[in-house]
């Protein structure tokens, strides 16, 4: 994930790869980052670690976790995966 991308970069680049979402996934994304004040970074964050965890996108697990990292005042991707790790989620 390059940390410069937009949310939709990102997202450009994952259905590149294969993976799908739908309204209803686009819609979870964007209330997330709204409802949390998140920066594209975060949720793109919090993308790849539902994605790692899920094995596809789930909206409310997606949401819970960017909950989570803005909670624990998380910053980096290195932080988020440790904290994954830490409330073995992935």
């Amino acid at each position: 994930m390059n940390k410069s991308w937009s949310t939709e970069e990102y997202l450009q680049q994952l259905t590149a790869r294969g993976f799908k979402f739908g309204e209803d996934s686009l819609g979870f994304i964007e209330f997330g980052k709204h409802y949390t004040d998140s920066s594209d970074y975060l949720v793109n964050i919090a993308i790849e670690i539902t994605l790692k965890a899920q094995k596809q996108f789930d909206g409310s697990f997606f949401v819970s976790f960017l909950e989570m990292i803005k909670q624990e005042q998380v910053h980096t991707k290195h932080a988020a995966f440790e904290l994954a790790k830490e409330k073995k989620i992935i």
